[in-house]
């Protein structure tokens, strides 16, 4: 079965190391919390907001073992008024047997705020 696992992230600064840095560590988390394995990944989508550009976070998928044949893609969100800043989020496409109220969705930092439910769940 196909499932998708959400995850955001929001950095301080539109700085390229912190960007990289960021995402590998919202993807580790994802991946450790749902014990997912590249090979039963389809696609990595990853988008931010308009105001981080200084860096592609999916260089941090390369810096993952086992993930160099995992396609992935950056986009950016839609520019909606007063929504949250400096954000990074990433939808992993897997296949698993786990049930979708078993996901583990995983929100960090500032992005907290997107799915508290879920968040709370996970704590």
């Amino acid at each position: 079965m196909v499932r998708g696992i959400r995850g955001a992230i929001t950095v301080e600064e539109n700085e390229a190391n912190q960007i990289i840095a960021s995402t590998e560590q919202l993807l580790r988390e994802m991946i450790d919390a749902n014990k997912v394995e590249a090979r039963d990944v389809a696609q990595v989508i990853i988008s931010v907001t308009e105001d981080i550009n200084d860096a592609f976070p999916a260089a941090a998928l390369r810096r993952l073992e086992g993930w160099n044949y995992v396609p992935v893609m950056c986009t950016k969100e839609i520019p909606v008024p007063n929504s949250l800043s400096k954000c990074i989020r990433v939808m992993l496409t897997v296949n698993t047997n786990t049930n979708q109220e078993d996901i583990n969705h995983i929100y960090l930092k500032n992005a907290v705020q997107l799915r508290p439910d879920l968040t709370r769940k996970n704590s």
